[in-house]
């Protein structure tokens, strides 16, 4: 990687986000208005003030003017972007790499999604399949189960006691996202349940999966200099790095599905930009997209938050709970916050900037934050073999 990134040039001084649940009286619109009035007074700014936008969403609008009508913006740039699961996060990284190249002083990025109406369901109809026989045929859910078996193939984990470590990152994001009144499913779940849910995919219970939501979620980025003029806590940008795989895992035989590749490349890239050597200590705390139990416990690893092959202990020693040595998902993650796909990325931000501005209620917050002031974001999109990933780091000092 060769990304010169753009560390303390760029500053988060507002954000937003709606609650992510099926929103049965609200549109796209109503989503879009609820998130930017929030972000607009988070910030302290009108509107207005704003000189470019960008918005991501992957299945609620076209163009530009999904935005800019129901907040009625007259003659301001507004680009859409997509990029699957991590189109929140590909808004964040075009509105902040486009303040500081110093083409606006003022930039918006803003996710939505409101899909469940028509029962929509992953990202089924969001792609189209290639035309020489290498298009995948299976579910999402199947393609994320066949991370377990291999998991525990290799590192010589028990069938038995790898199902107990997936409802354990289960049990986790329930309890967290319990704690949260933005998240849609809000009831802890014991462990026996989980274990005892029916199969959906593989080894995959019900509860190994996260819910499609509808939600929105935006921040306002302006240059680092002026940030104080917005707020006294704004959060730096240290890192925002995308990478975009190929999609040979899925016709290479030496793929063994037990890491993403994609991911790995991603997170070596921020911390290079972000001057992070040890991310287990220096970070306070993470947001992990863990559409599917394996893939945060996949991701662990891959985010050199664990060793090869012993991110399952660490799960059951309780590391990345809220009290933990790293917590993970102190929102309750995409299982239990909800993945409205064009918002997810955001509402990780958003999470960061809670926790780190200590505004996190504290029956949820990590007590890490008030050791360490970085905070990482991981979105990704696609299936095993074929994805793209993005992380982010912020920070709440310069420097």
């Amino acid at each position: 990687m060769a990304s010169h990134g753009i560390k303390d040039k760029v500053a988060i001084v507002g954000m937003g986000c709606t609650p992510f649940r099926e929103h049965w009286h609200k549109g796209t619109d109503d989503l879009l208005v609820d998130v930017a009035q929030e972000t607009f007074a988070s910030a302290g700014v009108e509107k207005a003030d704003v000189d470019a936008y960008w918005l991501g969403t992957a299945m609620s609008g076209m163009s530009g003017i999904t935005v800019a009508r129901p907040l009625k913006l007259h003659d301001k740039p507004v680009t859409h972007v997509e990029n699957f699961c991590a189109t929140g996060s590909e808004a964040l990284r075009g509105a902040a790499y486009a303040v500081a190249a110093g083409g606006y002083d003022v930039a918006m990025a803003v996710g939505v999604e409101k899909v469940k109406d028509g029962g929509y369901q992953g990202l089924s109809g969001a792609g189209r399949a290639p035309t020489d026989g290498t298009g995948r045929s299976l579910t999402a859910a199947a393609m994320f189960s066949l991370v377990a078996p291999a998991y525990a193939k290799k590192y010589g984990v028990d069938e038995a006691e790898l199902k107990d470590v997936l409802a354990r990152i289960a049990w986790k994001n329930h309890h967290n996202g319990a704690r949260n009144p933005r998240a849609q499913f809000r009831r802890e779940v014991a462990q026996e349940t989980i274990c005892n849910m029916p199969r959906v995919a593989g080894p995959l219970g019900v509860y190994d999966c996260a819910g499609v939501a509808d939600g929105a979620a935006a921040a306002i980025v302006v240059r680092a200099e002026d940030a104080h003029r917005y707020t006294d806590r704004p959060l730096y940008v240290k890192a925002l790095s995308l990478v975009a795989g190929t999609g040979s895992g899925v016709i290479d035989p030496e793929y063994d599905f037990t890491h993403f590749p994609e991911v790995e490349r991603c997170a070596a890239d921020a911390y290079q930009q972000a001057g992070i050597t040890d991310p287990r200590r220096q970070l306070a705390m993470a947001e992990v997209h863990d559409c599917f139990t394996p893939t945060e416990l996949v991701l662990m690893e891959d985010l050199g938050f664990a060793e090869r092959g012993t991110a399952w202990k660490e799960e059951l020693a309780g590391t990345f709970d809220l009290d933990g040595d790293l917590p993970v998902n102190p929102d309750g993650g995409l299982k239990s916050f909800g993945h409205p796909i064009g918002a997810s990325g955001l509402r990780m931000a958003f999470e960061a900037w809670l926790q780190l501005r200590d505004e996190a209620p504290p029956e949820r917050r990590v007590a890490t934050a008030g050791e360490r002031t970085l905070a990482l974001t991981h979105n990704l999109g696609g299936y095993p073999g074929e994805m793209v990933s993005f992380v982010g780091v912020v920070g709440s000092e310069l420097g």
